[in-house]
């Protein structure tokens, strides 16, 4: 009872903190008619395409309501309604925020680094609070509403395929829109008529802006929070079956929630800069690395102090030794794991990264030794986390079972407020400095917005690495998950690596991350072609464009980009639903295959994951460093070869490789939702 109490007071705790930044927020000053008209355009794209993208997803999610009422039970749809209308608010949420705070941070940067980056973060922080938030909300809704236990788990099965469902599509559709109009818009403006990002005379300029938002904000509030959800789901329901009729255990994974909101909302004060003396960089990283570790320290000392409430069995029902100490222990891994994913990922893609220095160097030889040169970094950088991921995988198991790296990852998920903040600063910075170009707003400004817009790069691949690392846990739970509630269910599978249908399994759930992630590029490439031919298209048939004695007809690159980013996110988001209904009534596969299915999609798909998401940041930010001045700088032939290497990583880092996340606990909630036809 008293751990249902904190998860409700912390959770309405983190919406009202959110909403008091929010105000915070709308209270700085945006006086620029100027940079205010362009506000209002990107504002608009937004929410038009969110809306949009939302009425196309509910012609999926409606009719799964009765299809889950109908086939499995109610609780499942009242589920799955929570979660699927929740996770579309953290998203909108958080594109809402991000387009209210980009023109106030662009005005906030005329007087500094320190006012522009405070009021950025706590942007982002907004969208964090929101996302933990409502998480731990909804999923304590889902577990007391019902009553008894059975009807609990059935509808915390519901709410995390609910969430699964919309982070899918809002990844999908999100990164297809804001990397065909990124593609577009670089390829023509920066490469053919060599004009700066940005630049008001682009025609994409406006959508590429947009794409920050739907993409950057909307999807990873999305993502985060339906993987705070499915870690919070798969924990709970692994303790309704290892530990029958202890209550304790089922809602600890809550208590654990709660620990994250409270450090998250301590830290959020703590995250400043000092104004940087001429020629120093602003310690953008600093401050947000002593965020997250005052978000852990505290989470972590409240989910020891939560232990002196707690009563813990001395065993799990399969003879694991249990107790309060070997949980903390599991839970200080969680956290470690989050620290070192953050840092490998800066090590790849920071400023002054090694990494970034030797694409950019590659990018002298031209186009092919720079695309070479970018797979080859994302490739390496899958060994350091692929270790940890397995590290704390035998630590936790060897600790507390399969239970213990339950509570690793939603430790991990905990502090996902703060980690959204750190990541939604990210597209505010960007959006900010496109302002400040579009509205002219002077040099003083940009040369504020630019390094701050650089660290954002940086910001976003990091936590883009903890998304990834904490859903690989979280995939590894639910199969754990997968397994228990074969036995209870009396379906008797032997996963044995010598049977044909495992091996098939196997087979088919590595392949699924490749064309899925196919599929989103491919997307992204037919849009950004479309975007090209009409940029091309109005530097052709509208006079004046370069001359600036003419405006770019913007709205026609929106809604190109809005079109195609709904119509091609279908079918790669039914991948991971259909694959494992198919494999489930084939013949000779069944329960066996599925299982090797889950494994093979968890390994080859975080695998993939890291290796997209890396290399596109590393790719981007060896752009960046040679636009600073290296290697021959802007207009050279190395930034021109760096230009096609980012074009490259772009739909890597932010559609196709953020995307697999969703899509691996997708994949899993469905094969738990099969469970009663594989018998």
């Amino acid at each position: 009872m008293l751990t249902t109490i904190m998860a409700f007071a912390a959770s309405i705790l983190a919406v009202i903190v959110g909403l008091a930044l929010y105000r915070k927020v709308l209270a700085a000053p945006a006086t620029n008619a100027a940079a205010n008209e362009i506000a209002s355009a990107i504002s608009e794209g937004a929410t038009a395409f969110l809306s949009r993208q939302y009425r196309t997803v509910a012609m999926v999610g409606v009719p799964m309501i009765f299809v889950l009422g109908f086939a499995l039970g109610w609780w499942y749809s009242f589920g799955f309604i929570m979660g699927a209308v929740a996770s579309a608010a953290a998203g909108f949420i958080g594109m809402n925020v991000s387009v209210r705070a980009n023109v106030r941070v662009a005005e906030a940067a005329g007087s500094g680094f320190r006012n522009a980056f405070g009021l950025a973060f706590d942007g982002g922080a907004v969208t964090g609070l929101m996302v933990v938030g409502l998480g731990l909300l909804t999923i304590t809704i889902a577990a007391v509403v019902p009553g008894d236990a059975a009807s609990a788990t059935h509808s915390i099965v519901g709410l995390a395929f609910g969430g699964s469902l919309i982070s899918v599509f809002a990844r999908l559709g999100g990164g297809i829109f804001t990397k065909a109009a990124d593609v577009g818009a670089d390829l023509v403006g920066k490469v053919e008529a060599n004009i700066p990002e940005d630049d008001p005379r682009n025609p994409a300029t406006i959508a590429d802006n947009v794409g920050d938002n739907v993409g950057d904000c909307a999807g990873m509030a999305a993502d985060l929070f339906e993987t705070f959800g499915v870690t919070a789901a798969a924990s709970m329901l692994l303790a309704h079956i290892i530990f029958p009729g202890d209550h304790g255990m089922f809602l600890y994974p809550l208590g654990i929630g709660a620990a994250g909101i409270i450090g998250s909302i301590v830290s959020i004060p703590f995250v400043k800069i000092d104004e940087p003396a001429p020629g120093q960089q602003p310690g953008v990283m600093g401050a947000m690395y002593k965020g997250l570790f005052i978000a852990a320290a505290v989470m972590l000392g409240l989910t020891l102090l939560s232990h002196f409430f707690v009563s813990f069995p001395e065993a799990d029902s399969t003879g694991q030794a249990i107790g309060g100490f070997r949980l903390l222990l599991c839970a200080i891994v969680g956290a470690a794991v989050t620290a070192v994913m953050l840092w490998i990922t800066d090590y790849y893609t920071g400023d002054g990264s090694s990494q970034v220095a030797k694409i950019a160097e590659a990018s002298e030889g031209g186009h092919g030794t720079n695309v070479i040169s970018g797979l080859a970094v994302g490739m390496q950088a899958t060994v350091v986390p692929v270790i940890v991921i397995v590290l704390a995988i035998v630590i936790c198991h060897g600790v507390a079972g399969v239970y213990g790296v339950g509570i690793a990852a939603m430790a991990m998920l905990s502090l996902a407020g703060i980690v959204v903040g750190i990541d939604a600063y990210g597209p505010i910075t960007d959006n900010a400095g496109g302002i400040a170009e579009m509205a002219e707003l002077g040099d003083d400004v940009r040369n504020v917005t630019d390094p701050l817009d650089a660290f954002g790069n940086t910001t976003k691949a990091v936590t883009k690495g903890y998304a990834i690392a904490s859903a690989g846990l979280a995939a590894v739970v639910l199969f754990a998950t997968f397994m228990a509630d074969l036995k209870t269910e009396g379906i008797d599978v032997s996963f044995d690596l010598g049977s044909t249908s495992v091996l098939a399994g196997l087979f088919i759930g590595a392949m699924l991350p490749y064309i899925f992630a196919s599929y989103a590029m491919n997307a992204v490439g037919v849009a950004a072609q479309m975007v090209v031919q009409e940029v091309r298209r109005q530097f052709r048939e509208i006079p004046g464009i370069m001359e600036r004695t003419a405006k770019p007809d913007y709205s026609q690159c929106v809604d190109i980009v809005t079109r195609e980013a709904l119509r091609q996110m279908i079918v790669p988001a039914l991948i991971p639903i259909g694959v494992p209904i198919v494999v489930a009534f084939t013949p000779g596969l069944g329960a066996a295959a599925m299982g090797g299915l889950l494994i093979g999609s968890i390994v080859s798909g975080v695998c993939m994951a890291v290796s997209m998401t890396v290399g596109g940041a590393a790719w981007d930010n060896a752009k960046k460093y040679i636009e600073m001045g290296a290697h021959g700088g802007k207009g050279s032939e190395a930034h021109k070869a760096a230009v096609t290497g980012d074009t490259v990583g772009d739909p890597y880092k932010d559609t196709a490789g953020p995307a697999i996340n969703p899509m691996l606990k997708l994949v899993n909630i469905v094969a738990l939702l099969l469970i009663p036809f594989l018998g």
